[in-house]
C-alpha cells in the first residue's frame, strides 16, 4: 500500500511540473537513479569506479539546457565510468542531504579512499569528462626496453594487452580497461608511446593507436585488434581471453605445478636470449635443434645482438624446407667461467655449436693459427655452414655432464602492500 501511495505521489508531482523534461532510456545514455538505488549503483562500486551524478530538477530551464551536454559525457565515457542523474523534485530529501543548493550540479565520486566532491569547473561535456577521466585508476605498465620482456613473461597465465599510442600519457580507454573489475585480476595492460622506437620496431607497429595481445606460456600467440577504437568493442575483444588469467600457478603435465605466476622468463620472448642456469632448458636443451652459442666476455652489445638476429633469420629461411633447426643465443663466459674452461676459446668473441641431445658434444670456431679469424658475422656463418655441410668435428663433453652454472643474484621481490 505504501509503495502504491509513493508511486502515486511521484506521478502527481510530475503532473504538477509544467514543461518538465525527461531523461529517456532509449534516447539518452545517462543512467537515471533514485535515492534508494544510490548505494547499489554508485556506492558499492566506489573501490574501482569513477561516477558522476547530476542533480537536476525536471522543471528547470537551466537543467533542460544542460541535458544534452551531460548526455555527451555519458556517451564519451560509456562503459568506462558511471554517468548518472537524480531528479531533486522527486528526491528532495536526498538532494538536501547532499547539500545541493542549485541545479544543475554535478557530484563526482572518485575511487576510494578519495572523498566525493562537488564539481566546480565549466559545465561543459569536455571539461566534466576530462575531470572524471583523470580520476580513473591507471593499472597499466609503461613499457621500456628495460622491462618489456619481464612484462611479457611474468604471470604467463594472463594475456598481455599493449596499446601503442602517439600520446605521451595513457588514454582514458587504457585506464578504464586496466582498472575494470575483472580485468584488473585477469589481464595485464602495457602502454608504449610512439617515441619508444625500438619497442615499436620489435612489434612492427607503424600506425597509432594499435592494440596487440600476446598470450600463451611463452607469449607465442600474437593478435592485433582490428575493430573500432571504442571501449565496449575493445572490452569484448579482451574479454574473450580474460578467463585464462584466473589461478596462481601454471600447470605442467598431469596438473603438476610448474611455475609461479610471479616468475619472469624474459628469454622466452627474446630473439637472441642469454644462456644461463635458468634459461638453458627453455632455449637450448628442450626441443629439437642445435644451439648456436655466441661467446662473449661481458654482456652482448646491441650491435652483436643485431648481427646474431640477422644470421638467425638468414639460416631460418634457408633451413625451413630441410627439417633442420638452429637455436641462437649468447653466453657471457666472463660470468660462466666453467663453460669458458670447457669451450676454451682462443679469443673472444667466439662461438660454438652445441648438440644437447643424447650425447652432449660441441664444435667451436677456429680462429686460425695466428688468431686472424675474428668472431664476427662472417666467421659465425662459416662455422654454421661447416656444421650443416657435415664437415665439423665435434668434441664430447667430459663425463657427459655439464659444468656448474654461475650463481646469480635473485631480483628483489616486490614489497608487500
Amino acid at each position: 500500500m505504501l509503495a502504491v501511495l509513493g508511486g502515486l505521489s511521484l506521478l502527481l508531482t510530475r503532473l504538477g511540473h509544467a514543461g518538465a523534461f525527461e531523461i529517456e532510456a532509449m534516447k539518452h545514455d545517462i543512467q537515471q537513479i533514485t535515492a534508494p538505488k544510490f548505494d547499489g549503483i554508485i556506492g558499492k562500486f566506489r573501490d574501482n569506479t569513477v561516477s558522476g551524478l547530476w542533480f537536476y530538477k525536471d522543471d528547470s530551464a537551466e537543467d533542460k539546457k544542460f541535458l544534452n551536454e551531460f548526455n555527451q559525457v555519458a556517451l564519451d565515457l560509456k562503459g568506462m565510468a558511471k554517468v548518472t542523474a537524480i531528479n531533486c523534485n522527486d528526491w528532495k530529501a536526498f538532494c538536501d542531504k547532499q547539500n545541493i543548493k542549485t541545479t544543475p550540479s554535478v557530484m563526482i565520486y572518485p575511487p576510494n579512499p578519495m572523498p566525493a566532491f562537488l564539481y566546480e569547473g565549466k559545465m561543459e561535456s569536455k571539461a566534466i569528462a576530462g575531470k572524471m577521466s583523470k580520476l580513473m585508476a591507471d593499472l597499466s605498465v609503461k613499457l621500456t626496453d628495460a622491462n618489456v620482456d619481464q612484462f611479457l613473461t611474468t604471470e604467463p597465465t594472463k594475456p598481455k594487452v599493449i596499446i601503442f599510442s602517439n600520446k605521451k600519457t595513457p588514454p582514458t580507454i587504457l585506464k578504464a580497461l586496466s582498472s575494470e573489475t575483472v580485468f584488473r585480476r585477469t589481464v595485464k595492460f602495457g602502454f608504449v608511446t610512439e617515441s619508444d622506437a625500438e619497442i615499436c620496431k620489435r612489434f612492427k607497429v607503424t600506425t597509432f593507436p594499435t592494440l596487440i595481445m600476446q598470450r600463451g606460456s611463452k607469449s607465442e600467440i600474437k593478435e592485433t585488434y582490428k575493430g573500432e577504437m571504442k571501449f565496449t568493442a575493445i572490452k569484448d575483444w579482451v574479454n574473450l581471453h580474460s578467463e585464462s588469467g584466473m589461478g596462481d600457478k601454471v600447470s605442467g603435465a598431469g596438473g603438476k605445478e610448474e611455475a609461479s605466476i610471479e616468475e619472469s622468463k624474459p628469454w622466452l620472448v627474446q630473439e637472441i636470449p642469454e644462456l644461463h642456469q635458468k634459461s638453458h632448458q627453455d632455449i637450448c636443451f628442450k626441443g629439437e635443434g642445435l644451439c648456436v652459442i655466441y661467446l662473449t666476455g661481458a654482456a652482448a652489445t646491441p650491435a652483436e645482438i643485431d648481427m646474431l638476429k640477422g644470421l638467425s633469420q638468414k639460416f631460418t629461411s634457408q633451413l625451413s624446407d630441410r627439417g633442420a633447426k638452429m637455436k641462437w643465443m649468447w653466453m657471457n663466459v666472463g660470468t660462466e667461467t666453467t663453460f669458458k674452461e670447457l669451450f676454451a676459446p682462443s679469443q673472444l668473441p667466439s662461438a660454438v655449436v652445441f648438440n644437447p641431445h643424447k650425447r652432449l658434444r660441441f664444435t667451436k670456431m677456429d680462429h686460425g693459427e695466428d688468431g686472424e679469424v675474428k668472431g664476427d658475422a662472417v666467421a659465425v656463418q662459416a662455422l654454421v655452414d661447416k656444421v650443416l655441410g657435415g664437415d665439423a668435428r665435434f668434441t664430447m663433453v667430459p663425463g657427459q655432464k655439464l659444468p656448474g652454472w654461475a650463481t646469480r643474484a635473485e631480483p628483489a621481490k616486490k614489497a608487500e602492500l
